[in-house]
């Protein structure tokens, strides 16, 4: 299917082209230079298109260059005269007739010399504008070169599209959300280049690499170009000798390489050659002189060049140059282990093991799993079946990854090898799976079996895990620090120590010690799985945010966010997941939906029950913060149906999510009984800092006696914004405008906006009540400024300040029922009081709002801003 491909406005230059078009003094037109498929072109056309006048374009072209004036020929018609000077002349009387003339030249480096001479005067004399497009890296003549350089015209070097371009470009052709990390490769692949851009996504259509998952577009694996992308770049290698070719092929399945290693197989002057005509860059890395293609794009087209024998030959000769070197880091042992796969050379299943192992560190699960699969076809045995069932676990794949650990007998296994089983089953049965009972069985086997101090450690770390997520956080923290506190600790340990530990304090109120617990993982993520950094980032996230350092909670969600492969998309997801945090707990609700959306779409997977969890709550809110009931509901339900015992710490923050919904339908009274039952759960589980979040939106939909709790328990929770929780309370029992403006000011400064905008509307109402009109208005206005800062929020203290009704909280609640169409029995039902309570609640709030009926009140409720 053919796809419409958009116009992307470049604001500026296009500006500056128009007015440079239809100026009367000064420069008489534009020069636009910038790389092949830039947009060069498309901007040109654009702009002359809107300025009017009588527009000719012409196009130079190789073939043109040997005829004088040839550019021209169908503009000005066949010569009278053999001397050049008249030739010109008569030209120029022929193009000029009709006047008003605006001329275009399209690739004006390939204009020959009479071409190029008669646009310069045209320039010289002003006698028309000119606009003229010139490819970068190409010989210009003289006359095209003096067009900008004496100030004829004015010279736009055009650069390529940015990310946020590139984003809307795609996007629009593709008519819906494009993947944040897909937008990121296929932009590095591009270079921002709109040509490229446009064959990379239709190539990866075509391969359907690029599909719709959740509404969000997604590319899962190479973007591969189009045969008609790969024509316009094989010319630039068409024409090289063959050294310089065989350098590109070299480089093609391995980049980067090392500069000396290139150098032996291909000889120095070649790789020399290479470089100086801009195909290749070398660049110091680490120890190391690298080299990479200048575009990404080459490597596809030298490849598709390539048969298979001959690929397998020249992967055979890499391995062999680098198998001897050193293989150090996890980079060399993958690219390593990547080129032996498909070379004529034997491969090694234990650098396939090794390799399989360094690729889940560095979250690239797929990878892993391919060579995990290939070393236990060579027989690697065990080692390569436990990374092969981690990798399947991962990627969703748990009923795949309870069949390859059942290949092997657990009763034979010991040692280290029924650690790394047990451990391995764990994770699958509890996280993926969801079976948190059959995930205890294997925790006390493992528990029963293991006597060695090291794994004992391991069991200590992997137990603080697994209590975290069935919610019995004092013995999740109090197995986390008999890890932490033993310097003897291995990295599994001490990982699986940190995931538990770390969400334990932060939930609990010690947000102050999870830094600790942040930087020993950082230590020792290099030497496990790379996806067990981003729940454990979960504990550092909330840390934070719980406390108030909503600004280190941003930068430390930023640090997981470097990505280099589609293979790594469920790290990715994860990234999502915290950053979404750190914009909920900031009121930024557009953009906490957006990231949970796409996180969500990353997993994709029934499995992935307990990694996407955070998003689904956070969702929930998000979408009840903006007034998106129908999704908001839909999200309840998604996460209600994934609930259990395997995801029990998130229950309290579920609670809340309903609290939010509630209030999202007008039920402020149920949204607040919903959060108070959340804060009792809260704190019956140990997770001090969420019951005050709990008691703090209960607060926020009307409940003015959380006070004395929030005062008992602000001294357990680290940071000040339990404190600010406490004071915005107060002020709410006592309707003290001038303490709630303080307080919204307080919630602004530590970046809680959306409770800042709360406070703000509920200190307007207070100075309304008390008759100060003008600072009601100054409250209001920060209310209303706050609220568009979260993507218009609404919430019960902005809906009441928007629209001051003289009802109770109750009889409010019951018009709100009335508007949404429920019957009388319906209401009682919902709000558990009897028919005749509610008749009294709509006959009270139509006497205060001087209504005939409950027909009324609806139609009145039904118009009134939200």
């Amino acid at each position: 299917m053919a796809r419409l491909w958009p116009m992307i406005t470049r604001g500026l230059e296009y500006d500056t082209i128009t007015t440079a078009l239809t100026s009367t003094s000064g420069e008489c037109g534009v020069v636009l230079t910038g790389s092949a498929g830039v947009g060069k072109t498309t901007l040109a056309r654009q702009a002359t298109s809107s300025v009017g006048g009588n527009v000719r374009w012409v196009a130079g072209t190789e073939s043109a260059r040997s005829i004088p004036l040839g550019v021209f020929a169908h503009l000005v018609g066949s010569r009278t005269s053999s001397d050049p000077v008249s030739y010109m002349a008569a030209a120029r009387e022929s193009l000029l007739a009709d006047g008003n003339l605006v001329i275009g030249v399209d690739d004006a480096h390939l204009l020959d010399e009479m071409s190029a001479t008669f646009l310069h005067h045209l320039a010289i004399d002003r006698s028309a504008h000119i606009i003229a497009t010139v490819r970068d890296g190409e010989a210009v003549p003289d006359a095209v070169i003096s067009l900008w350089k004496d100030g004829h015209l004015h010279r736009i070097d055009l650069q390529p599209f940015t990310r946020e371009q590139s984003v809307e470009y795609i996007e629009s052709a593709l008519g819906g959300r494009l993947e944040g990390l897909s937008a990121d490769l296929m932009w590095r692949a591009s270079g921002g280049n709109a040509l490229y851009l446009h064959h990379l996504v239709d190539g990866a259509l075509e391969s359907e690499t690029l599909k719709q998952v959740r509404g969000v577009w997604q590319l899962r694996g190479r973007a591969e170009v189009t045969s008609e992308l790969a024509s316009l770049l094989e010319g630039r290698i068409e024409q090289l000798d063959g050294d310089v070719k065989r350098v590109l092929r070299l480089l093609t399945f391995c980049e980067p390489l090392d500069l000396d290693v290139l150098a032996d197989l291909a000889g120095e002057d070649a790789v020399d050659e290479a470089e100086t005509r801009g195909l290749i860059r070398v660049s110091r890395e680490s120890d190391r002189l690298a080299v990479r293609y200048t575009h990404p794009l080459f490597g596809d087209v030298v490849r598709r060049r390539l048969g298979v024998t001959a690929s397998r030959r020249l992967r055979g000769e890499l391995v062999k140059a680098m198998r001897h070197g050193a293989l150090s880091t996890a980079a060399d042992r993958i690219r390593l282990a990547q080129l032996a796969l498909d070379s004529d050379e034997t491969v090694d299943k234990g650098l396939l093991t090794a390799a399989a192992n360094d690729a889940i560190s560095l979250a690239k699960v797929p990878l892993g799993a391919q060579f995990a699969t290939a070393a236990l076809s060579a027989g690697a045995g065990f080692p390569a079946a436990a990374v092969l069932a981690r990798a399947q676990l991962y990627a969703g794949d748990a009923a795949e990854s309870e069949r390859t650990l059942a290949e092997f007998d657990v009763a034979d296994i010991d040692g280290a090898e029924l650690v790394w089983w047990a451990v391995t089953r764990i994770s699958n049965l509890l996280w993926a799976m969801g079976e948190s009972e059959r995930a205890d069985e294997a925790l006390a086997l493992l528990d029963s079996r293991v006597k060695s101090p090291a794994g004992r450690l391991t069991v200590a770390g992997i137990t603080a895990a697994v209590k975290l997520f069935e919610n019995e956080i004092d013995e999740a923290i109090t197995n986390a620090r008999t890890v932490l506190d033993d310097p003897t600790a291995n990295p599994w340990a001490v990982g699986f120590a940190c995931l538990g530990g770390g969400l334990s304090l932060a939930v609990s109120g010690h947000g102050n010690e999870v830094a600790e617990v942040a930087a020993r993982m950082d230590e020792v993520v290099a030497h496990t799985d790379g996806l067990l950094r981003y729940p454990a980032g979960t504990g550092q996230i909330l840390g934070l945010t719980l406390s108030g350092r909503m600004d280190d909670a941003r930068r430390a969600a930023n640090d997981f966010r470097e990505f280099s492969s589609a293979g790594q998309y469920l790290a990715w997801g994860m990234s999502c997941v915290l950053t979404g945090i750190v914009d909920l707990a900031q009121g930024l609700l557009d953009d906490a939906a957006v990231r949970c959306e796409q996180a969500l779409a990353a997993f994709d997977s029934e499995s992935a029950s307990s990694w996407g969890f955070p998003a689904r709550i956070a969702l929930v809110e998000a979408y009840s913060g903006l007034g998106r009931v129908e999704e908001a509901e839909s999200a309840l339900t998604d996460a209600i149906r994934r609930s259990g015992r395997h995801v029990a710490v998130y229950e309290p923050q579920l609670r809340i999510s309903k609290a939010w919904l509630a209030a999202a339908h007008g039920l402020v009274g149920e949204a607040a009984q919903r959060a108070r039952d959340a804060a009792r759960f809260a704190a019956a589980s140990g997770q001090t800092a969420i019951e005050a979040e709990a008691l703090h939106f209960a607060a926020r939909c009307g409940d003015h006696g959380v006070a004395d709790r929030l005062s008992e328990i602000a001294g357990r929770v680290d940071g000040e914004l339990v404190d600010i929780y406490l004071r915005h309370a107060l002020a709410l029992a006592a309707d003290d405008g001038a303490e709630l403006d303080s307080c919204a000011r307080q919630f602004e400064r530590v970046g809680a906006l959306l409770s800042a905008a709360d406070a703000a509307a509920a200190a307007a109402m207070a100075h309304d009540r008390a008759g100060r009109r003008t600072a009601a208005a100054t409250s209001s206005a920060a209310a209303i400024r706050l609220a568009a800062r979260c993507g218009g929020a609404r919430t019960p203290a902005l809906t009441l300040a928007a629209q001051p009704l003289p009802l109770t909280t109750r009889e409010r609640e019951i018009a709100t029922l009335v508007a949404a169409g429920l019957s009388n029995k319906q209401i009682a039902d919902r709000l558990t009081v009897s028919v005749r309570t509610v008749e009294g609640h709509i006959y009270r709030a139509c006497t205060k709002l001087d209504l005939s009926d409950r027909a009324e009140l609806a139609t009145m409720l039904q118009g009134a801003p939200g």
